[in-house]
């Protein structure tokens, strides 16, 4: 008598689970989600717990010394901070570049040359350009020497040797014939 011996019934239905192997575990797609923000993600990792790409870089990426936002990739180094390129630019309203990477420093963040002087106080009443060599100091103002004149004949002054009418510097002779 020979025994057969049946083997198990076939089955038309075919079972696929879908899975995510990720740091040593795994996980129902729908359950590998980010740690900061439970959404499904395609993942990046920092101490075994996993982060969409989103959260990862908002929270440990460095962050811009402009926007404050996390460099993802280019970035500048300079003034113990890094930069996107387009947040590198003079922090007042010109919002001026470095093309040339040459860049003033002033309280920690970058500025153009003009609003360099103008924060420090530097520009010349005058001709509202920086001054980087002699200065003359007078009614509360700087001046570059060659721009200290006087209100009426535009003669050269000398700080000590000038009068002042209504915030502007007048030689002697033209403040006795116009104020006297």
């Amino acid at each position: 008598s020979d025994e057969h011996q049946k083997s198990p019934p076939s089955s038309d239905v075919c079972v696929s689970v879908q899975v995510v192997t990720a740091m040593g575990r795994t996980w129902h797609p729908e359950h590998f989600v980010c740690t900061h923000c439970q959404e499904e993600i395609g993942f990046h990792e920092k101490d075994g717990k996993a982060y969409c790409r989103k959260d990862y870089f908002d929270l440990f990426a460095p962050k811009c010394g402009g926007c404050a936002r996390a460099i993802l990739e280019n970035y500048i180094s300079a003034l113990s901070a890094l930069w996107h390129p387009e947040c590198f630019v003079c922090r007042v309203s010109c919002f001026t570049p470095f093309v040339n990477g040459s860049f003033f420093e002033h309280d920690g963040q970058p500025y153009c040359e003009v609003h360099y002087h103008s924060r420090r106080g530097s520009l010349c009443s005058g001709c509202q350009k920086p001054i980087t060599g002699r200065c003359i100091t007078a009614m509360g103002k700087k001046f570059h020497p060659e721009h200290f004149v006087c209100a009426f004949c535009l003669k050269q002054l000398n700080k000590g040797t000038f009068k002042e009418q209504n915030d502007k510097p007048y030689c002697q002779g033209c403040f006795i014939k116009l104020f006297s």
